[in-house]
């Protein structure tokens, strides 16, 4: 596994030498573009409209726009000034709470931790007294050049770091346009909503679902690639039927659920010669 840091996780007086490895993978197709008339994929020019020509990536510098076309320039030497102050602390853990208390909307991307040369002990200390706490840890770390906010918690037996979103970062839910209010449903659509609820729960299992978009498009590709005729057509699907009100909606869901939900595995009974063969009749 890519390590793509390396530093020192710490709480207290205990320091870690870690190892950072991404701990998810994008799986998404990525298409080129093609001009249509030869399939050359396309370029794209680095050029300047106000000088009439294409630059080159050494002329090219950064800088933050504070208002239309008013930029401040920032050099790579400042920007790895900052980098350097930032990476050479080391990371440290500076609260412990519980996972419960951060919603997920403030998640962003996980990255395994796994121990550098002399930390296997301390890292299984860790690991095992966040485990017994049933507590998290909260951290900055530089990753990327930016500064990151994270929890570092355990996933199965590993620690994981999980960055997290900064508070202005997350949109506050008041922006959020023609949201009802509680008093827009009736009490026997919400007993009904939670039986439905009830009807559809079970245990959660990663491994049943796929990404159908991702499956079909690989078939596609596969199909074009061996001349194959494209455009097989699947079984369609029975369309929803359409209900009058949100009560029916509910009802109807519950029966379908009923329907779909599979039926527990009956023992199976003896036969009548087993039955004689056992009692030697």
């Amino acid at each position: 596994m890519h390590t793509m840091w390396k530093g020192t996780i710490s709480f207290g007086l205990v320091n870690i030498p870690v190892n950072l490895h991404a701990a998810t993978e994008n799986h998404d197709i990525k298409l080129r573009q093609l001009h249509k008339e030869c399939e050359t994929p396309i370029k794209y020019e680095k050029h300047c409209p106000h000088c009439e020509k294409d630059v080159e990536n050494e002329e090219i510098i950064k800088a933050y726009e504070y208002t239309k076309n008013k930029f401040v320039p920032i050099t790579e030497d400042e920007l790895e000034a900052l980098r350097k102050e930032k990476t050479e602390k080391a990371v440290e853990i500076v609260d412990f709470v519980k996972l419960d208390q951060i919603d997920p909307i403030y998640f962003e991307k996980s990255y395994y931790l796994s121990p550098n040369s002399g930390g296997a002990k301390a890292y299984g200390l860790l690991r095992t007294a966040l485990q017994e706490s049933g507590k998290i840890g909260v951290a900055k770390l530089m990753i990327r050049s930016l500064e990151q906010l994270a929890v570092i918690r355990v996933y199965e037996n590993t620690l994981l770091v999980e960055t997290i979103h900064y508070p202005d970062e997350v949109r506050p839910v008041a922006d959020v346009p023609n949201i009802p209010d509680a008093s827009a449903v009736t009490g026997k659509e919400l007993e009904t909503a939670k039986l439905l609820i009830e009807q559809l729960t079970t245990e959660f299992d990663p491994s049943k679902y796929e990404d159908d978009y991702r499956v079909a498009l690989m078939d596609l590709i596969e199909q074009k690639q061996n001349k194959a005729p494209t455009g097989t057509k699947k079984k369609a699907e029975k369309a929803p039927a359409q209900v009058a009100n949100l009560m029916e909606a509910l009802e109807a869901s519950i029966e379908q659920a009923k329907k779909d939900k599979p039926k527990p595995r009956q023992p199976k009974r003896k036969t009548a010669s087993a039955k004689t063969k056992k009692t030697g009749t």
